[in-house]
């Protein structure tokens, strides 16, 4: 017999629309800094290539994303390094993040698959990748000051991990999840269903990052505060989104992710550029 064609997902057009805002807006910006250091013959090339490459490559053994989750990865990755290299370089508190988000995401795998709110086994998608991390490489292109650059990365960084973390181990930890609009309670995994446990593990994970910033960039408290707060700003942000446009069809969950990091970073931005 033959197969029934896949259905494509409600609003995918907006999670392509993602990628076709993110992917070449990256490839532009790197291209135009590779010819900038290969005219003053800067080894900064030869080190963001390695970088990427053992990057890619990590992803894709440990199966954490898509080859094309791979690629858009590495792009975001070579944008990071480019725009903050050397030792005091966004990676560290990048690495963080995926090795914070990959032990959550399998984490109480086989309670996930009988909640059905596994992961695929193929990992996390291109337009997933571009949702949570699209902005920090966007964040990496105005010509404004390195910190605040940095900031608007550190926020998308701290927002993207403490997502992740709430919602994969507030299936995991148990507690009866309710709506963000009516605390209402609703079953494990509804759009802008939240958890106390949940909650509390994305608010732990933005700390880390916050902290691993500010100690990579030697920005001080008032820094790693900035970025906590506006970790959890996109994070609630998200919920909010999720129980309101995602649940009416209006955003899908990709939709939903980029303007919580977007929220995170240009907050975090404001008060950096007002405060510092």
């Amino acid at each position: 017999m033959p197969q029934e064609p896949r259905l494509r997902p409600p609003l995918y057009w907006q999670s392509q629309l993602l990628l076709l805002i993110v992917v070449p807006l990256a490839c532009m910006w790197i291209f135009f800094q590779t010819i900038d250091a290969w005219e003053r013959r800067d080894p900064i090339l030869i080190q963001a290539a390695g970088i990427c490459l053992v990057f890619g490559l990590i992803v894709w053994l440990t199966r954490a994303g898509t080859t094309p989750a791979v690629f858009t990865g590495t792009l975001i990755t070579g944008c990071l390094y480019l725009r903050t290299p050397g030792w005091h370089t966004a990676l560290w508190p990048l690495i963080a993040m995926l090795a914070l988000t990959l032990s959550a995401t399998r984490f109480g795998g086989s309670r996930k698959q009988d909640l059905g709110l596994a992961e695929s086994h193929s990992g996390r998608s291109a337009s997933q990748v571009a949702a949570n991390l699209g902005i920090a490489a966007l964040a990496c292109i105005p010509a404004h000051s390195l910190l605040i650059a940095v900031a608007g990365i550190s926020a998308v960084l701290a927002e993207a991990t403490a997502d992740t973390l709430s919602s994969e181990l507030g299936q995991v930890l148990g507690g009866q999840p309710r709506l963000l609009t009516t605390f209402r309670p609703v079953p494990p995994g509804t759009d802008g269903g939240i958890t106390l446990a949940g909650t509390a593990s994305g608010c732990i994970g933005a700390a880390i990052i916050a902290a691993l910033s500010a100690a990579t960039f030697h920005t001080g408290l008032p820094f790693a505060t900035i970025i906590f707060f506006c970790g959890v700003l996109g994070l609630f942000a998200d919920s909010l989104l999720g129980a309101t446009l995602e649940r009416q069809g209006i955003l899908n969950n990709d939709a939903v992710n980029f303007l919580s990091t977007c929220i995170s970073a240009s907050s975090a931005e404001w008060l950096t550029r007002h405060i510092f």
